[in-house]
């Protein structure tokens, strides 16, 4: 479906939710568009392209009507090799501390990576004359969400100061291929070091305004305290989510994997989100009693995963295998899942655990 691997854990078809299994990911710097997990909340759009136009309103000093073509020629293009992460990515970690009903039960497969071609947002708001009182810019899609009562289309917002920062780009390729109608085309926000939520697809509107936006979905993906009810909230009840959080996983071996004894080679990605970059990764064979430095790739970017690996020898029976990121301002994720346990089951940044068993 979508022209996604046929081993996608698809956890629904309308609208489309799935993510790859956690080893596809596993040595890809850059993930292939047929194993890039797909999010949405409203049906996926396919939009004639030629007929597409963008608008950009609000507090600018010139309303822009945009076609695709008149995007290409007007703007530089310009390319940026950013990861994407869920918000709810890992939140099958927190509903096996505690239930969590509603919400899709993703594991670590909702973090990908891609080169992202288009233009700069900030070169379109300078084109549009962004006014002093704008402090906010707000996306609005075509996909309508029956989440939202009554339903609406998604949209969302990001502070002006990321908005021109340039980074953040209207995008209209990955990886060096049209963007597909899965991944938002004709064209899409790419927010590099933010939840995937605020890089809203089948783009249609931009607006500079005063305040966030008021779409359901920007207050919608927020933390809320632990015995607040997750259908009623509003803003101010909960932490409304914009960089990602530290995080790591691990990606091979599987979970409840059955493994010779012996030499055991760890592999796993870790994130930073915003602009950190992670300056380290820890890994423990034995539920951490004692723990090992595992072997960290550079960081392509401030925007981009690293991959990570550690080799133990591994004796017959039960493991735990643990592993936590520490990155550039010396933060560490936190041990448990009880510490991040939130209603909605967001940002789980806690530990990365997998279970095996190691035979003779």
């Amino acid at each position: 479906m979508w022209d996604k691997r046929g081993d996608m854990v698809v956890y629904g078809t309308e609208p489309y939710n799935a993510e790859p299994p956690p080893g596809a990911l596993a040595g890809q710097f850059l993930t292939r568009l047929d194993t890039f997990y797909a999010r949405n909340h409203g049906p996926i759009q396919q939009i004639d392209a030629a007929g597409w136009r963008l608008r950009v309103d609000g507090l600018v000093d010139r309303t822009l009507e945009l076609s695709l073509e008149e995007l290409r020629r007007r703007f530089p293009e310009r390319k940026v090799v950013a990861t994407l992460q869920c918000a709810g990515n890992r939140r099958a970690d927190l509903q096996e501390f505690h239930v969590i009903p509603g919400e899709v039960p993703w594991g670590p497969g909702t973090t990908s990576t891609a080169s992202w071609s288009g233009v700069s947002l900030a070169d379109v708001l300078a084109e549009a004359g962004l006014q002093v009182r704008a402090a906010h810019i707000a996306f609005a899609s075509t996909d309508v969400s029956q989440e939202a009562d009554p339903p609406q289309p998604y949209g969302g917002s990001i502070p002006v100061a990321k908005a021109t920062s340039s980074e953040v780009l209207l995008a209209w390729a990955m990886n060096g291929q049209a963007l597909p109608a899965a991944h938002g085309a004709p064209l899409r926000v790419v927010v590099p070091g933010w939840i995937g939520a605020r890089s809203v697809k089948w783009l249609q509107r931009v607006t500079a305004q005063a305040e966030p936006s008021d779409n359901y979905f920007q207050t919608a993906y927020s933390v809320l305290p632990p015995e607040a009810d997750p259908h009623k909230f509003g803003p101010g009840d909960g932490i409304i989510l914009g960089p990602v959080a530290l995080n790591c996983a691990i990606l091979r071996p599987d979970k409840d994997a059955r493994l010779p004894a012996g030499a055991t080679e760890v592999t796993g990605y870790a994130f930073a989100g915003d602009d950190r970059t992670v300056a380290r990764v820890d890994v423990s064979p034995d539920g951490g009693s004692t723990w090992i430095q595992a072997g960290l790739d550079a960081p392509e970017s401030p925007w981009t995963w690293q991959h990570w690996r550690a080799t133990f020898t591994l004796p017959a029976g039960e493991r735990e295998l643990i592993a936590r990121a520490w990155d550039s301002t010396s933060a560490v994720q936190p041990e448990s899942p009880a510490t991040v346990w939130n209603p909605k089951g967001y940002a789980n940044n806690s530990w990365a655990r997998v279970h095996v068993t190691c035979h003779p």
